[in-house]
């Protein structure tokens, strides 16, 4: 485990999403995957690496790691149908908050985010900039099935269901555009370091997308 700091940052997530990407392009044997956090990055070895070795390649890379190297970010725009069977949870979000649905929709889509990991399930996006106002607990009984293309809200954060899963999310709305490609997930909509602006549509609109 790399640790850049204890907060949640854009300067540390600048750091976290450098030092991935450089260590990924390293011809580093026996790395079975890297893990990058919010302020943080796990580094997994095949279990046939000795320890002493596998520390000391992290280690002589943390030295010459290049610190303040800025990398290139993608700007996202996710449409989303909010409310009805798209978002069955807005109800709840505006009881919890105080505020009316067209206010909740309101500033979810006038903030600017920041996708700062990809976890929990497979291109499942950890995005931050949220108008605080919004946040709302996680729902007391998980789902047992979320829909794909999903948007929730739980507690200071907002997501978006990659693929079909089990999930806790508060539901405000749903993307008809596939997010993830698990067959090449480097070239996926959405990828850590993207900034991301969600839009309101139409049910026409929603549908012309998803090529009802």
């Amino acid at each position: 485990m790399v640790k850049f700091g204890d907060d949640i940052s854009e300067n540390l997530h600048q750091q976290v999403f450098s030092f991935s990407h450089q260590l990924l392009k390293q011809s580093f044997n026996g790395i079975n995957n890297v893990h990058p956090g919010y302020n943080s990055v796990l580094v997994t070895f095949d279990k046939n690496i000795y320890r002493d070795a596998a520390l000391a390649k992290i280690q002589q890379f943390w030295d010459e790691f290049p610190e303040q190297k800025q990398e290139k970010y993608n700007t996202v725009e996710i449409p989303v149908l909010y409310g009805a069977k798209y978002g069955p949870d807005l109800d709840r979000v505006c009881e919890y908050t105080g505020l009316s649905s067209g206010a909740v929709i309101k500033r979810h889509t006038a903030v600017n985010y920041l996708v700062y990991f990809i976890g929990f399930s497979p291109g499942f996006p950890y995005i931050g900039g949220m108008d605080e106002t919004l946040a709302t607990p996680r729902l007391d009984t998980p789902r047992k099935q979320v829909p794909l293309g999903s948007v929730g809200v739980a507690n200071n954060q907002t997501g978006i269901y990659p693929i079909e899963s089990p999930g806790g999310w508060n539901l405000i709305g749903r993307t008809p555009l596939p997010i993830f490609d698990i067959n090449d997930p480097e070239n996926s909509l959405v990828n850590i370091g993207d900034k991301l602006h969600f839009r309101s549509i139409s049910k026409d609109e929603f549908d012309r997308m998803k090529g009802k």
